[in-house]
């Protein structure tokens, strides 16, 4: 049986305030980030703690509001391409009979659209393929991974390389 995910997108992003046309097949239709979500969670299976389903919130916004979150909850007073805010770090009480009857909430991925764009051109590639990778990032972080030194971090950004090749978009870290 499939695994069970509900995703909550809040796409807060206004880009009537831009003259930069995003296009690239922006924005990305919620059945898009289900499907992505629910093959990243299949391949991350033996990460998962055991749940009838599984809850995730995905809001994409802009520099602004990124900047407030990374310093109210980071202390870096600058944007970010992506934060990650995992429930499974939260020591919180709940019985065996609630964890087999409701979804886990794995927490909340947040990504700015703005850094998103300039990141993308960069590396050469669509505005949906960094938003795929940034959000692969964010949800390896909502599981438990981290980058605390160089092997750390490659260890993830081959992960992420793994999960976006599981959705078809194909990523070359050597570039």
């Amino acid at each position: 049986m499939p695994l069970q995910i509900e995703l909550y997108l809040e796409d807060c992003f206004d880009d009537s305030t831009t003259a930069v046309n995003i296009g690239d097949n922006y924005p990305i239709p919620l059945e898009t980030w289900e499907n992505w979500f629910q093959q990243w969670l299949e391949n991350l299976f033996d990460y998962l703690p055991t749940a009838p389903s599984y809850e995730i919130s995905l809001r994409l916004t802009n520099d602004t509001e990124m900047q407030t979150l990374n310093s109210q909850y980071r202390q870096q007073d600058k944007p970010t391409d992506v934060l990650a805010f995992a429930c499974l770090e939260a020591d919180l009480p709940q019985s065996e009979e609630m964890l087999d009857s409701m979804p886990l909430y794995l927490g909340d991925i947040i990504v700015s659209i703005d850094t998103a764009k300039r990141q993308a051109q960069q590396q050469e590639h669509s505005l949906s393929t960094e938003l795929a990778w940034l959000t692969a990032h964010g949800l390896l972080h909502l599981l438990g991974w981290d980058h605390p030194d160089e092997e750390s971090l490659i260890q993830m950004l081959n992960e992420q390389v793994v999960l976006l090749k599981k959705i078809g978009i194909i990523i070359n870290l050597e570039s």
